[in-house]
């Protein structure tokens, strides 16, 4: 059986309870810092979602406040790595030279940029412009230049083409940037082993749980909103225990 350890909390005290070195993946979302620029955008994406992250309340930052909580997230998350452990973040693209910045100070190895498109996208202003499709996803490993990386000889483009989460994957409750679980096995197998433990600082509705409990990994998960924190919870229970959110 898995283990599972999910904690409402500010995902920095929550890591405090994280023995050292013993994390072999991350996998996680953290806030763009979009919520104040997209307030400021003309866009009609609050009127077409009825979730706007950029209303939610937790993507609002200034920036330095921002950038000093993410600093704060990987001087713990150095921490908490093995050495060769692996590490994912989605960010916004124009986000990524900071995201690099701030892991290498504390010892991640920077090792790719890659793409996630999403093959059916929110059509938003496409009268405008060029409706947006794809999300940033930066990849590090800690302390050394290579880690786990199952191909099985495969060749692995930076570029992961799904669609975005179905409805199915949502029937516990609605997060504005969820991810859809193909996406996140995807990284989940090839990045680690059965029985690693995977944390995801940045729970949201849960994903990464799901998907770690799916594929045979120990999960961590850490999530401040206790709304989101409850339908990530019965998520994964519904995986673990085969129980119903509805």
């Amino acid at each position: 059986m898995s283990k599972i350890e999910l904690y409402n909390n500010d995902c920095i005290e929550a890591m405090k309870k994280i023995d050292d070195d013993i994390i072999d993946l991350i996998v996680t979302d953290p806030p763009y810092n979009l919520g104040n620029f997209m307030k400021n955008r003309d866009t009609n994406l609050s009127k077409m979602r009825d979730n706007f992250f950029g209303s939610a309340g937790w993507d609002d930052m200034e920036f330095a406040d921002w950038e000093q909580s993410m600093d704060d997230f990987f001087k713990s998350a150095a921490r908490v790595m093995k050495k060769g452990g692996s590490m994912i973040v989605f960010m916004a693209i124009i986000k990524v030279e900071t995201i690099i910045r701030l892991a290498e100070k504390h010892g991640f190895y920077y090792k790719t940029t890659g793409i996630w498109h999403k093959t059916n996208p929110m059509p938003r202003n496409m009268n405008l412009h060029f409706v947006n499709s794809t999300e940033a996803w930066v990849y590090f490993t800690y302390k050394k230049r290579t880690g786990t990386f199952n191909n099985g000889g495969a060749m692995f483009h930076d570029f992961i083409e799904t669609s975005v989460t179905p409805n199915g994957e949502r029937k516990c409750g609605k997060h504005p940037t969820q991810k859809p679980e193909s996406l996140i096995q995807h990284f989940v197998e090839i990045l680690s082993n059965p029985n690693d433990w995977v944390l995801d600082p940045f729970m949201g509705s849960g994903t990464t749980g799901v998907v770690a409990k799916h594929t045979d990994r120990n999960f961590i998960g850490v999530e401040l909103d206790k709304n989101y924190f409850e339908m990530a919870k019965l998520r994964i229970e519904e995986r673990q225990n085969e129980t119903k959110c509805d």
